[in-house]
């Protein structure tokens, strides 16, 4: 993939038509006339150029909501339209983000016969498992992320931030719109795998589920639909911020103040923005950090002092500290566990 290309294309807010016709395809394949659903979604089903992403949210909504499946045929079971709405509020009664996660894995496999996720928790991170049921073909990957984005949109919403994802693998081979699909997970994605899975950082099983019934009625109005690209959101303050400390190597950080000024904002109402969007500039940098140091403590040839100074440590001791805090592990100890995890996968 070319060098910044995801990210002017997630910056643009839009879809690539080769996801639109990939939609398209699979309601034809269904019996579904979808001309007059596109139409009204404002989307030409021939055109070639780029759509934004409230067309394509009102073309994913419309098309669950005429097959009645708000999966869209994907499974041997229908997901009955409302299906989503009974998992918001099913998970609404959760107290935190890792109940959240177990009452929205749980309902998904209620609702699905073919697909299930698993989850597996460890202080790095949070892998959900995507498991198909024996005797069905392997998911297509429009039927995976089907899957992410209704558990993983809802997630983020309820614990009211976007939740980073570390990595993403799966069984099946890489779609024509491979390059879209990375814009919407994660850059560190990878087809025809042994195994299909998500892996997200686990900050926010701690976080407290902040939406209420009522703040649940707007958020349904368009829900699935609406954050089948926004929860992204790449043009929120926090992505902003995200861009600007990824432009620049870990010790030349600036302070709060200097990252205003090359947003073009005040500091303070930089501050209020992220406040809003549940970070700071602090946070950022610190879960930034930390998964610039889990991705380099994966290749066994880096020294962990390199690793340190590399994410912007002057003392290898600081740098322990500051790993353990946010993993549990000290930088060696979560080596070991990974390296241990890989051959038990061989």
């Amino acid at each position: 993939m070319q060098p910044g290309k995801t990210s002017k294309v997630s910056e643009k807010g839009t879809i690539a038509m080769s996801l639109v016709h990939e939609t398209i395809a699979l309601a034809r394949a269904r019996g579904l006339d979808v001309t007059p659903i596109a139409q009204a979604a404002g989307i030409a089903t021939d055109a070639q150029t780029r759509v934004c992403a409230a067309h394509y949210g009102a073309l994913w909504a419309g098309i669950a909501r005429a097959l009645d499946d708000e999966f869209f045929g994907q499974d041997s079971h229908a997901m009955k339209s409302g299906s989503f709405i009974a998992m918001t509020h099913a998970a609404l009664g959760a107290r935190t983000g890792r109940q959240a996660l177990q009452r929205t894995v749980h309902f998904m496999r209620l609702v699905l016969d073919d697909l299930a996720g698993e989850i597996d928790i460890d202080p790095a991170r949070v892998r959900i498992a995507l498991r198909h049921r024996a005797g069905t073909a392997t998911p297509t990957m429009f039927a995976y992320a089907t899957w992410f984005i209704l558990v993983y949109g809802l997630l983020s919403w309820l614990v009211g931030r976007r939740i980073p994802v570390i990595a993403a693998r799966f069984r099946c081979t890489a779609p024509a719109a491979a390059e879209e699909y990375q814009t919407m997970i994660c850059d560190d994605i990878a087809f025809d795998q042994d195994e299909s899975w998500f892996e997200l950082a686990p900050a926010f099983l701690d976080l407290p589920v902040m939406q209420t019934a009522a703040s649940a009625r707007a958020f349904l109005r368009n829900a699935p639909g609406n954050f089948v690209v926004k929860y992204h959101n790449p043009g929120s303050f926090a992505a902003r911020v995200r861009r600007t400390l990824r432009a620049l190597p870990a010790h030349a950080w600036p302070d709060a103040d200097a990252i205003a000024h090359r947003l073009n904002v005040a500091p303070a109402t930089l501050r209020r923005r992220l406040h809003q969007e549940g970070h700071s500039c602090q946070s950022i940098k610190d879960e930034l950090r930390r998964d610039l140091a889990v991705a380099a403590l994966q290749d066994p040839a880096r020294a962990v002092a390199d690793v340190a100074a590399a994410v912007g440590f002057a003392e290898p001791s600081a740098f322990h500290r500051a790993f353990r805090k946010w993993t549990g592990l000290r930088p060696t100890e979560y080596r070991q566990m990974r390296e241990r995890a890989a051959a038990k996968a061989r």
